[in-house]
């Protein structure tokens, strides 16, 4: 039986399926709420698949199928069986590092301390935390608001009546209230570490709002120092919930998840809410083997939550739905008020943790971040091939005085100033920037056409708005380049960037590597053009003032300012000085012409 015959038998039932290569290793495992037609989806004409996941249909030797109850056993196998095999096309896990957990040992007095190990031990596990820092500071104020014990020793009640042990210094300076001597009951500090996990669970508002019963019942009799000591607690649980988690009278028990997906890289955070409080954040990193669409990948990172934690929330806010259903859990896109306040700050720790990511492999490798950042500015300008060359237009003049032109060129995402060229201006007259973008634009590349035509950038980005980018494509369209290059204005005001015949800005985040590159070009054809411009003008205001005098030559104003470094001091010398130089005759009528200009 071929692989085409043996598809075409696959059932109309949830599932999973494998694909295998020649030598029978796994290489795909998907899920699939209808196998017959997820499986039929990969076996069409190539041309109608993207590029990766036509390489990988090529290599598919054999396919099996494992039928399941619902869509959420078929996305627990799936994950299961992506972790067994480690197949080559399937979406990965990038983050090889273990998080910390809370943990509350399973002792007659128990312990609460920060492990990267997760065991099976009784003990209580509260996280993981994706921040080691956020989960130290909690362990810490665990410890300042509740006096527990740090060392290791066995206590038992036996232990205890027998006088085995000894108090630590942490006893004496009341760190600590003595439980391997009796200080405390088993009761009364187990109390504490019910309290504890209640707020590790997320039910701080509640606790708050018990010691604060307890503080007016005290105070009412009389008790003041009892008071006293639920009103500390108190205080530090509302300072260190203000300063550390989100608390919402109107949010109650959800899961938020966002995905931000960068090419061949997802990013993920994930939030657990309780009570109206996060208490849980976990990031996590994908890299796609294949083009996977962002439902597919969403539920992906949903299934490793789930396989990590267990039991889901009734409740999941996500950024859009992921293509699978759970019994009994609603996928809920908020458009307004708290929930959507919480996927907003899902979504920005999973784009800081993408810019980490950036900023680690700019360091570590270079020239990957290189392709990477081009490969996203291609993606999102939408260009059929990437930008490797790009070169950037500039207009200078103040009030139509000395009106230039800079073009700045960059290869492989970094300057090469041995391209850079200046224009001065020759057929515009005024402050018409329109029209000078225009001459600049046919003269570059009309000589470029003339000289090194193989040499045109993949990309042209204008300094300006929708005028000055519609004049450089009319120039582009005259020399018949509208084909072959991309071009695009850059709005400094807005950062907006636009493309040719869109009245609409295109989207490309603040914070993305690629408008950081269309940023950084713009801004040095800025300082390139503004640089000769100055000059221009230094030189203008000279020849005007000297070279406007009747008998001052070029070699006279040289030697002029030569000795006296500028026209000010010139006009400022006396005749006797300036005859030296130029006899004086000429002298007398230097002071007088550049008087008459300084007056």
């Amino acid at each position: 039986m071929t692989l085409q015959e043996k598809i075409k038998l696959f059932p109309h039932s949830p599932g999973v399926y494998r694909y295998y290569d020649a030598e029978g290793n796994v290489i795909y495992v998907g899920k699939a709420k209808d196998l017959h037609k997820r499986v039929a989806q990969y076996f069409v004409p190539a041309e109608r698949l993207t590029r990766k996941t036509a390489v990988m249909v090529s290599k598919i030797a054999d396919a099996e199928f494992t039928v399941v109850e619902s869509e959420a056993d078929a996305l627990l196998l799936e994950n299961n069986l992506i972790k067994q095999f480690k197949p080559r096309y399937n979406i990965l896990l990038k983050d090889s590092k273990t998080y910390p957990w809370i943990c509350v040992s399973n002792d007659d007095f128990p312990k609460v301390f920060l492990t990267r190990r997760f065991t099976r031990d009784g003990s209580r596990y509260f996280g993981p935390y994706s921040s080691v820092v956020h989960a130290r500071n909690l362990v810490e104020f665990f410890h300042n608001v509740y006096p527990l014990r740090t060392c290791n020793l066995k206590i038992t009640s036996d232990a205890i009546l027998r006088g085995k042990f000894r108090p630590c210094l942490k006893f004496h300076i009341r760190k600590c209230l003595g439980c391997c001597i009796g200080g405390i009951s088993k009761e009364e500090y187990n109390q504490n570490i019910e309290e504890i996990v209640r707020l590790l669970k997320g039910g701080g508002r509640e606790i708050i709002q018990h010691y604060k019963t307890l503080m007016q019942e005290s105070a009412a009799n009389m008790e003041f120092e009892q008071a006293q000591i639920y009103k500390e607690k108190m205080l530090s649980l509302e300072q260190h919930y203000s300063k550390s988690v989100i608390m919402s009278s109107i949010v109650g028990d959800v899961d938020v998840f966002s995905l931000i997906i960068d090419g061949p890289e997802a990013f993920g955070n994930f939030m657990r809410i309780r009570g109206g409080a996060v208490v849980q954040s976990l990031n996590l990193g994908f890299k796609l083997m294949i083009e996977e669409p962002q439902e597919s990948v969403l539920a992906m990172f949903i299934g490793e939550i789930q396989s990590k934690f267990g039991v889901l929330s009734r409740e999941i806010i996500v950024p859009f739905k992921p293509d699978m259903e759970l019994e009994n859990v609603e996928f809920r896109v908020p458009v307004r008020g708290d929930k959507l306040a919480l996927l907003e700050l899902s979504a920005r720790n999973a784009k800081e943790m993408r810019l980490n990511a950036l900023k680690q492999q700019e360091h570590t490798d270079p020239d990957a971040y290189k392709n990477m950042v081009m490969e996203s500015l291609q993606k999102q300008i939408g260009m059929k091939e990437l930008p490797m060359h790009i070169e950037c237009f500039d207009n200078s003049n103040i009030q139509g005085t000395n009106p230039v032109s800079a073009c700045v060129v960059f290869r492989n995402a970094v300057p090469s100033k041995k391209d850079y060229r200046h224009f001065k201006v020759k057929t515009v007259v005024g402050a018409n920037d329109y029209a000078t973008m225009k001459e600049v634009v046919n003269r570059r590349y009309s000589r470029m056409l003339q000289e090194n035509p193989e040499d045109l950038p993949q990309l042209v980005v204008i300094d300006g708005g929708k005028g000055q980018l519609a004049f450089a494509y009319e120039a582009l369209a005259e020399l018949g380049l509208t084909d072959k290059l991309t071009v695009i204005a850059l709005a400094e005001r807005m950062e907006e960037v636009y493309r040719v015949g869109d009245p609409y800005p295109m989207f490309i985040d603040r914070n993305s590597p690629a408008l950081k590159v269309l940023q950084q070009i713009r801004d040095e054809a800025h300082r390139f053009g503004i640089t000769f411009h100055r000059k221009l003008r230094g030189k203008a205001q000279i020849e005007s003032a000297l070279r406007s005098i009747k008998g001052v030559g070029e070699k006279t104003e040289q030697r002029l300012l030569l000795r006296f470094g500028s026209v000010a001091r010139i006009a400022a010398a006396s005749q006797e000085e300036l005859s030296e130089l130029v006899g004086p005759q000429l002298a007398a009528l230097i002071l007088k012409e550049l008087n008459k200009e300084y007056e």
